[in-house]
């Protein structure tokens, strides 16, 4: 813990005080241009992959970037998808795998590798889609293969999952709102999107503009 007290001192004495001008701003009111809804994995850092500072990236992190279907019982993503689009108006949801993902290792291995995770193995259900999708077209497939189509897969499902949400599907008809699918490999930096038009991940930035947003709605 020493280091990271060190790691607020530093902050203090040297961050804060060449940047003031902007967390004094930063103070009075928040307006971020993209929503990233990604793993808890601590590999992971938005800010670092998308090379974005504070107040740019609206973050909602937890175990398998899991988006929960709606449902009229109170849940921390829900709130916050329906925050960042009625209340600060966000234009752009990214969903975002990884490779190596332990909570999708974590279903690959089947229930006996949470057996003592009861919470974690209910949350993960909402990945069960993704599971039986990739069983079925991937029979026999290596573990690195089916690790990696899992990942893949879990994305587009948390999309779907997300799509139920009144807010998106309102912002959405309202051309409002663009959705990513987007998986980053530690390895090797790159990242995939989804391509909406092309039913594929395509690496990011080969197209004019890929999205996963259905009906290829764009914002005026």
């Amino acid at each position: 813990m020493d280091h990271i007290i060190d790691g607020v001192l530093r902050f203090q004495r040297d961050v804060y005080p060449n940047r003031e001008a902007l967390f004094q701003e930063l103070s009075l009111a928040q307006t971020p241009t993209m929503m990233f809804i990604g793993c808890s994995d601590s590999r992971v850092v938005p800010e670092l992959l998308t090379q974005q500072g504070p107040g740019e990236l609206f973050v909602v992190r937890n175990a398998g970037n899991i988006v929960p279907p709606y449902s009229p019982q109170p849940g921390g993503v829900t709130a916050s998808i329906e925050y960042a689009i009625a209340v600060l108006g966000i234009p752009d949801i990214v969903i975002c795998g990884h490779s190596n993902c332990g909570a999708m290792t974590a279903i690959q291995k089947g229930a006996e590798r949470l057996e003592s995770l009861p919470a974690v193995a209910r949350w993960l259900h909402y990945a069960d889609v993704a599971r039986d999708a990739v069983a079925l077209e991937y029979p026999g497939a290596s573990e690195k293969d089916y690790l990696d189509a899992l990942v893949h897969e879990n994305v587009l499902v948390q999309l779907d999952n997300m799509l139920t949400h009144p807010t998106v599907a309102k912002a959405l008809e309202a051309k409002q709102l663009r959705v990513h699918g987007w998986v980053y490999d530690m390895s090797s930096g790159t990242v995939e999107t989804y391509d909406a038009n092309a039913h594929a991940f395509v690496p990011i930035g080969s197209a004019p503009f890929a999205s996963a947003t259905p009906g290829k709605t764009q914002l005026p």
